[in-house]
């Protein structure tokens, strides 16, 4: 989640609900809207689809066939520069049976229950794995506010943006950020996004998802109730095991004291939090906007820095050496930018841009650092804690080759490398007897990422 602290909550909450909805800054009835070059069509509207195939919307997924062969497109794994060009993909009950070129095909069996798609002028792009997201809320100017909505309003922002996020070809969301509430479904008292993400396993239509739990915060910080307060090593251990404890998958910790840009804990202190996470199998993560809190985080062996908006050099060779990886989420001052610039407010005001120009040129800085040094880079969006929406994963990858990073490398931290990070091996590829959790869509993303908005199937 973003918050920059020098920023009073009044001035981040001038923009209502109401006046983003005349904005248009909620989705659309069919596929999803974003931010690029202004707010974007429909995915389905963005382009023709090509000839000799069938319109789909984005978002559809495939047909009730158990075996589906999608004919002729061109491949981009995110792992090497070229594209796989004119390649046949045989799937069955959603997993993946055979890959070959269009003039090599295996025999795909019987014709009755087989579903032929003609792919020619697709590429297929490994399912997204998101790895910077909050579930329970959806973002836009006023975010903060949206952390105390009632837990059944959340549980119903939660399905929409899993609903969105699907449909713009997201397979996997690392969530790292919800309120701990008595969930209106289960009963149970613990971070809310837990028990949706039970509640999604095997459904089709949304993301699998891997969770942090509550927010783990030094005082005075985030609102009232809305994280878990730690004031020194004893209370910051306690809290992480009782994430861990209640099911949460990973820890954040919210690594920014109040009225200040240091750590609210030593580099020792999260150490004893780390080790004591990393004893029961899990990691931990840290939300780190500035220098200081980045530098105690990854000295106190964190498994990732979030946002790292201002990292320098030696801290980033640090990292490299440790493996500690990077999330990135730049488009989180991209869309405090747009939204200044369609509805006022105070990221309309010259301190608000001022803010969010400066914070988004440290974060390119800060990634092309990262990537010099070797470090690791993932994509997240951040939709939820700020004012990015779910679903806009693509902006993320535009916004990571805008630094400098190759189209297929930023594609990678879109795909596998966050499948790294949440270990799960099949999360963010392709490959033969894996997941069938791509998706296609029109245009060339190795040679305009913006090609990746334009979904016109789910595989």
């Amino acid at each position: 989640m973003s918050g920059p602290g020098d920023l009073s909550r009044s001035n981040l909450r001038t923009l209502t609900r109401r006046r983003m909805l005349r904005l248009g800054a909620t989705v659309a009835g069919v596929g999803y809207v974003g931010w690029v070059s202004g707010w974007k069509a429909s995915a389905a509207a963005l382009v023709g689809e090509p000839s000799g195939n069938t319109v789909i919307r984005a978002g559809q997924v495939a047909s009730a066939a158990r075996r589906v062969l999608y004919r002729g497109a061109n491949l981009a794994d995110g792992r090497s520069p070229a594209l796989q060009l004119g390649r046949s993909v045989l799937t069955d009950r959603g997993r993946v049976v055979w890959i070959r070129p269009r003039d090599a095909e295996e025999d795909p069996g019987p014709s009755h229950g087989l579903d032929v798609v003609d792919a020619r002028g697709l590429t297929i792009v490994p399912g997204f794995v998101d790895a910077h997201c909050h579930l329970t809320s959806p973002g836009g100017a006023n975010w903060l506010d949206h952390f105390r909505d009632s837990p059944s309003t959340m549980l119903a922002t939660a399905e929409r943006n899993g609903e969105l996020a699907r449909e713009a070809g997201t397979a996997w969301l690392r969530e790292i950020g919800s309120p701990t509430v008595i969930d209106p479904v289960d009963g149970r008292r613990r971070a809310l996004a837990l028990g949706i993400r039970d509640r999604w396993v095997g459904r089709a239509d949304r993301p699998r998802i891997r969770s942090g739990g509550t927010w783990i915060a030094p005082p005075a910080v985030m609102d009232k109730g809305v994280a878990i307060v730690a004031r020194n090593a004893d209370e910051l251990v306690a809290a992480a095991l009782g994430q861990l404890q209640q099911g949460a998958d990973l820890v954040k910790l919210y690594i920014q004291a109040a009225n200040s840009n240091e750590s609210p804990w030593t580099a020792t202190e999260i150490r004893r939090a780390s080790d004591a996470v990393h004893a029961r199998g899990a990691i931990v993560t840290a939300h780190a906007m500035s220098l200081g809190p980045a530098k105690a985080a990854v000295l106190g062996g964190v498994d990732a820095i979030e946002h790292g908006f201002r990292l320098d050099a030696d801290l980033c060779a640090e990292m490299a050496r440790r493996g500690t990886r990077l999330v990135t989420t730049l488009i989180v001052p991209r869309s405090w930018l747009k939204i200044g610039q369609q509805s006022g407010g105070y990221w309309a005001t010259r301190a608000g841009r001022r803010y969010a120009t400066r914070l988004l040129e440290r974060g390119e800085e800060s990634a092309r650092l990262a990537r010099r040094a070797g470090v690791v880079i993932c994509a997240g969006t951040d939709f939820g804690g700020g004012g990015s929406r779910a679903g806009q994963l693509a902006w993320e990858v535009e916004s990571l080759v805008a630094t400098g990073m190759q189209p297929w490398q930023a594609l990678g931290a879109a795909t596998w490398r966050g499948g790294e990070l949440l270990d799960e091996s099949d999360a963010g590829r392709i490959r033969e007897g894996g997941p069938a959790d791509f998706f296609l869509v029109a245009g060339d993303p190795y040679r305009n990422p913006a090609a990746l908005w334009n979904v016109r199937r789910l595989a």
